[in-house]
């Protein structure tokens, strides 16, 4: 039975394998034409947020570097789906939005794209293991909690 880091690791390894496959898959499907699976991210992400963001809270949630997100981000603001306008408690500061069109746009694909998820998760596991997959994901979305360095052991 494997213990220790090398569990971890070989679950590590799992889930971003499983990311990678389906990834691919998503991306491969017919829904994204004008819009790349990357910039649907980041209008999933600004509509799943209650309010405007700054650039770099954005940054945290989406798979991109600083540079690559900015460059993205600017290219949505001038296809009329994101606007930015300045952060009232910091002037210096700019907060990221949808605008209407890129609402309409977010939630469009977010339809068709979630039938697609929930399709090819459902194909693969059954209620049981996606419910447990979800609490595992949730705890693992979590701040960390320090482990001592003894309570990872290595495999020998």
């Amino acid at each position: 039975m494997r213990t220790g880091s090398r569990l971890a690791n070989d679950a590590w390894e799992a889930l971003l394998s499983a990311h990678a496959v389906l990834m691919k898959e998503f991306a491969a499907d017919g829904i994204w034409r004008d819009i790349s699976i990357r910039e649907y991210d980041v209008l999933y992400t600004l509509a799943k947020c209650r309010g405007a963001l700054r650039l770099g809270e954005l940054h945290r949630h989406v798979l991109l570097s600083q540079p690559a997100l900015s460059r993205l981000v600017e290219r949505l603001e001038q296809r009329g789906l994101v606007q930015r306008c300045a952060d009232p408690a910091d002037g210096r500061g700019v907060l990221l939005s949808l605008t209407d069109e890129g609402r309409a746009r977010q939630r469009e694909l977010g339809q068709r794209h979630a039938r697609d998820v929930a399709r090819a998760l459902s194909a693969r596991v059954d209620p049981d293991e996606l419910a447990a997959l979800a609490a595992i994901c949730q705890k693992l979305a979590q701040p960390p909690v320090r482990a001592a360095a003894s309570d990872l052991k290595e495999d020998r």
